[in-house]
């Protein structure tokens, strides 16, 4: 698995570099739907990702937000779950706050992990078991346990929306930050002490995510309070989710639970 970790990191890496290649330059924009954009930038790289993470495991199936969903994923025992570019907003704005987010999914349970942040240098890195590293240093959730005093980062657009105003008053900083996979790199890593969200999810931007925060010493779960078991015929996950140390994910989720 660490050789598997060491070729993930250098395809992700080599996926973030063909970003940059278009960051703060041209390239074209297309809408999904929504406000949500797609960029050259985002099927570059996830062209490149699927060439380049399939010949690693080519038993895998695969699920990304910019590859049509083929259901043989969900006859594979392991699944690569991968987001080219979670944070194209942020991109297509010059935020240096948008990630490369790569999992592999065994049993419906991440055991790798890669998130790389190409216009920081920011290469966030955990397998099942083996801890959270960031730029090759171990890294931990935040052991902060009194809500009012954490720092909480959250969506741009559910702030913007006034989606986060209800929590404001439980909390001793808000701190929004573009691109999900993005924030639950900086809850593993101890740069916030809760990372939270209101609105459904994909798998491709979390996935990645909770191994990290798992292997630093805390949990993801879903406002139900579920953990995510991944490669699910329908990858959106309703209600929002928390992330951080037990004791605050747990204080959060009373709070989202009383919102409805």
């Amino acid at each position: 698995m660490k050789k598997l970790l060491e070729e993930t990191i250098a395809a992700t890496r080599e996926a973030g570099a063909l970003t940059l290649q278009y960051f703060g330059g041209q390239y074209e924009i297309e809408d999904k739907g929504n406000g949500d954009p797609l960029t050259t930038a985002d099927l570059a790289a996830d062209a490149y990702l699927k060439k380049a993470l399939l010949a690693l495991r080519p038993d895998c199936g695969w699920l990304s937000e910019e590859t049509v969903d083929d259901h043989q994923r969900l006859e594979r025992e392991a699944v690569w779950i991968v987001d080219p570019i979670d944070g194209t907003r942020e991109f297509v704005e010059g935020l240096p706050e948008y990630v490369v987010a790569v999992a592999l999914v065994e049993a419906g349970a991440p055991t790798l992990a890669v998130i790389f942040n190409p216009a920081q240098d920011q290469l966030y890195a955990a397998i099942k078991d083996g801890g959270t590293f960031l730029n090759g240093q171990r890294v931990f959730c935040s052991e902060l346990q009194t809500l009012d005093k954490a720092v909480a980062t959250v969506s741009r657009s559910e702030v913007k929306r006034g989606e986060i105003d209800a929590y404001k008053p439980h909390l001793g900083e808000i701190r929004p930050v573009g691109s999900v996979a993005y924030k639950l790199a900086l809850a593993a890593a101890g740069a916030c002490d809760l990372n939270f969200s209101v609105q459904p999810k994909n798998e491709w931007d979390i996935c990645a995510g909770d191994l990290l925060v798992r292997e630093a010493g805390g949990h993801m779960l879903e406002r139900s309070g579920q953990v995510r078991t991944y490669n699910q015929r329908d990858p959106l996950i309703n209600g929002g989710l928390a992330a951080g140390n037990e004791d605050l994910v747990a204080q959060i989720l009373h709070h989202m639970q009383e919102q409805g």
